[in-house]
């Protein structure tokens, strides 16, 4: 498999490591270890780190599961749900 590695800036990469961090603490208030939730989301354990990691490459699939899995997916609906930018373009059109 031919593997692309995902580049970002670095203000962009701490986000996802924000994310990762903020995952892994779910995980471990939910006294929840890697093993159950690897298994519960349908991925393996070394993904599982890589997302705690905050890697951008880990399709955004395997990120849904976790939260899933964390009782967290309201939050994952959140995602781009207000698009303010592009509804200020949307009323220029309208003009």
């Amino acid at each position: 498999m031919n593997l692309k590695k995902t580049i970002l800036l670095p203000k962009y990469q701490k986000v996802f490591e924000h994310l990762g961090e903020n995952i892994k603490l779910a995980r471990k208030r939910r006294k929840l270890t890697t093993e159950q939730v690897s298994e519960r989301a349908g991925i393996n354990r070394t993904t599982l780190y890589r997302i705690e990691k905050g890697d951008p490459a880990v399709a955004i699939g395997s990120y849904f599961n976790v939260f899933r899995v964390l009782n967290l997916e309201d939050d994952f609906k959140k995602l781009a749900v207000d698009d303010e930018f592009g509804r200020k373009l949307q009323d220029l059109d309208l003009l």
